[in-house]
């Protein structure tokens, strides 16, 4: 076996820069004998355990929301070849029902979430880095859409959460990492571009594990 670890990208932006169609796209072109794809959505703490403005407002928005080291352990045994078990999160929808997510160790992993760069332990392992970007205006839209189809959050509770914790939080936890930043796609119109990048670099990537000498299990 192979113990190289997978080459690992992250994938950061703000909340409605386009992460989540930019991951559906990925996952329609590459096998999950290919790539392995964790997403920091599955690992908020549950409301009950979630930090509170002001005015009595659960904030998802803040790094302690998730379980920080769940995240980074899972992260680590998947380098490790290892596979993952995580039960969705279903961000409090009591109409949706949970689905047990399995993660199988693939040659390249991609780690997605607002606070991937912003914990150290998790930004020291990723061999690429990738921001998504786009204008605050559709950035707002974008939410609303998100959050009120899939999410069954009311409109007002969307734009208070936007003003006073999405925003402030991305000024705080994402924007200062977007320098550091490998990859900048500016996703306001569309990503194409950006995307055929990324799936060259990917596919270069995986012919480099597939030439190795060693068979991958």
């Amino acid at each position: 076996m192979n113990m190289k670890p997978p080459f690992t990208i992250g994938i950061t932006g703000a909340s409605g820069s386009g992460k989540t169609t930019f991951i559906r796209q990925i996952r329609s072109i590459f096998s999950e004998d290919e790539v392995c794809i964790v997403s920091q959505d599955d690992y908020y703490r549950p409301r009950a355990e979630q930090s509170t403005d002001e005015n009595g407002v659960s904030n998802f928005d803040l790094p302690e929301s998730l379980f920080r080291e769940d995240f980074y352990e899972d992260v680590k045994k998947l380098r490790l070849w290892q596979t993952v078990t995580r039960e969705e999160y279903t961000f409090n929808n009591e109409q949706a029902k949970p689905e047990i997510h399995v993660f199988r160790p693939a040659p390249i992993l991609i780690l997605e979430g607002i606070f991937v760069f912003h914990y150290p332990e998790v930004r020291n392992l990723l061999d690429l880095r990738l921001f998504l970007h786009a204008k605050e205006d559709l950035k707002v839209i974008r939410r609303i859409k998100r959050d009120r189809e899939e999410r069954n959050y009311p409109l007002e509770d969307v734009l208070y959460r936007y003003a006073h914790h999405v925003s402030p939080a991305f000024d705080r936890y994402i924007k200062p990492y977007q320098d550091e930043a490998d990859i900048v796609i500016n996703n306001n119109r569309r990503f194409d571009v950006g995307f055929e990048v990324l799936k060259g670099y990917m596919q270069t990537t995986l012919a480099a594990y597939k030439a190795d000498q060693t068979p991958l299990k």
